[in-house]
């Protein structure tokens, strides 16, 4: 079976590649991926407080006595801690690049320009093949609009683009006002693939110990329902490809998100909860299904129930909505 796919200029062999994640963090966990098939692999994120750390250090050591104010300095918050610092991750795009010949997807993870352009470049340099960038912002100041929140992000993909040879993806949350709108302006800013959608973490509240909790929940199928309607609504009005990830878990979702209009579906929490071996039981599951149904290839199924080729595409809009709720209420016994 047929699973070729594109993404990003590459013509991969099918859809399935570990999204950002600690999988790249291991030498030996990259390799068995590739062992097991993975189309492409996208490396775990450089975060903006990262690159800001580390200026703040160099100046650090270069401007302040501490031997003279350790007491003082012993109130400051300590730094945000990572596994790796910027010149580690690119030294991690090399020896990446060195070991596996599948294309190597760097990731960068911020909201304001700062110093990526500069990173960009010399992930560039160190031999990735494409950058992910992750607009990954929470608005919390009623002073700025959402104009000024997504002027800012265009921006910075404009900037990116006109700095970078390689093909550029941004991931995106689900919390624009015109999504479709937004999109259209990335394409135009430069944008080559799209990537639906980030997981925000959000923070519990410990109401015993009065605090904040930090926890990490993994993904499920349930998630996929969002992913699958915007898909959908942009496949077709985009030249960008679309990726997916969050919420892909067994064949039928990887399947479901490639007739929405994914040319890629990214794995993180299934490979967590089964292991890597999973990506490869998901292709097989794929070309098993597609071959049951006599496709002759996945480009069959792709986008094949977006709004443009869907038997009702009223579906994926309000009309859904109503239609839900009436047929909902109709069903009511009241006693």
């Amino acid at each position: 079976m047929d699973l070729s796919t594109e993404y990003l200029g590459f013509k991969l062999p099918h859809p399935f590649m570990p999204g950002a994640s600690p999988f790249s963090e291991d030498l030996d966990a990259v390799r068995r991926l590739e062992d097991i098939g993975a189309a492409a692999i996208v490396l775990s994120s450089l975060f903006e407080e990262q690159l800001r750390s580390e200026s703040l250090t160099a100046t650090d050591a270069l401007d302040s006595p501490k031997e003279q104010f350790a007491e003082a300095l012993s109130y400051l918050p300590e730094p945000l801690e990572f596994s790796v610092g910027p010149q580690e991750y690119l030294a991690r795009i090399q020896n990446i690049k060195k070991a596996v010949r599948i294309p190597v997807i760097a990731s960068l993870n911020g909201t304001s320009l700062g110093g990526w352009l500069d990173y960009a470049k010399l992930m560039q340099q160190a031999g990735a093949d494409a950058l992910e960038i992750n607009l990954y912002h929470v608005a919390t100041d009623p002073k700025r609009s959402a104009t000024d929140v997504e002027n800012e992000q265009v921006q910075i993909v404009r900037e990116l683009r006109q700095s970078l040879k390689i093909p550029l993806a941004v991931k995106l949350s689900p919390f624009y006002s015109s999504l479709p709108h937004f999109a259209r302006r990335l394409e135009e800013a430069g944008a080559n693939a799209l990537v639906l959608f980030n997981r925000f973490y959000q923070p519990d509240i410990d109401i015993e110990q009065l605090d904040l909790l930090r926890a990490l929940h993994l993904s499920d199928s349930s998630e996929l329902l969002l992913r699958l309607r915007w898909l959908a609504i942009l496949f077709g009005n985009l030249k960008a490809r679309l990726a997916v990830t969050g919420g892909v878990h067994t064949t039928e979702d990887a399947l479901k998100a490639v007739m929405a209009g994914a040319s890629a579906v990214q794995l993180v929490s299934v490979l967590f909860r089964r292991g890597p071996a999973q990506l490869g039981a998901l292709r097989q599951g794929l070309a098993q299904w597609l071959e049951e149904h006599e496709y002759e290839s996945l480009n069959q199924a792709w986008g094949s129930m977006s709004p443009q080729r869907c038997p009702d595409p009223n579906i994926y809009s309000r009309a859904n909505y109503m239609h839900i709720l009436r047929n909902w209420q109709s069903s009511l016994k009241i006693s």
